[in-house]
C-alpha cells in the first residue's frame, strides 16, 4: 500500500507560480505511474498531469500543457507539480494519485490518493 501526502498549495496572484509536492510512503513508489488531479468547487475531479515510473515520460491535460511541469525524485519518493502562469481558473484542490498505466486520465484508474492541497489564484 502507498500513502500519499501533498503539500505546497497556497494563495497566489494570477501569473504566479507554486510548486506542489507529493511524498509517498513505502518502498514501492517506483512501481507506480504518478498523476495529479484537481477538483474545483461544484466540479468533477479532472486529470492534470502524469509521469512514468522512471520520470522519462510525462503526459498533460490541455489546460496544463506549457504551464505545468510534472517531475519525480524516486530516491526521495516524491513527485512534484511545478505550476506557472497560474490563472484564477486553476483554483482547486490538487491531489496526487498512483496508477499502473501512463496516459490514463480517468480518476477510477488511480487507486491511491492523497488528501489534497488547496491552490487559490486571485485575479
Amino acid at each position: 500500500q502507498v500513502q500519499l501526502v501533498e503539500s505546497g498549495g497556497g494563495l497566489v496572484q494570477a501569473g504566479g507560480s507554486l510548486r506542489l509536492s507529493c511524498a509517498a510512503s513505502g518502498r514501492t513508489f517506483i512501481n507506480y505511474v504518478m498523476g495529479w488531479f484537481r477538483q474545483a468547487p461544484g466540479k468533477e475531479r479532472e486529470f492534470v498531469a502524469a509521469i512514468s515510473r522512471s520520470g522519462g515520460r510525462t503526459y498533460y491535460a490541455d489546460s496544463a500543457a506549457g504551464r505545468f511541469t510534472c517531475s519525480r525524485d524516486n530516491a526521495k519518493n516524491t513527485v512534484y507539480l511545478q505550476t506557472n502562469s497560474l490563472k484564477p481558473e486553476d483554483t482547486a484542490v490538487y491531489y496526487c494519485a498512483a496508477a499502473l498505466k501512463l496516459g490514463v486520465v480517468a480518476a477510477g484508474e488511480y487507486f491511491y490518493w492523497g488528501q489534497g492541497t488547496q491552490v487559490t489564484v486571485s485575479s
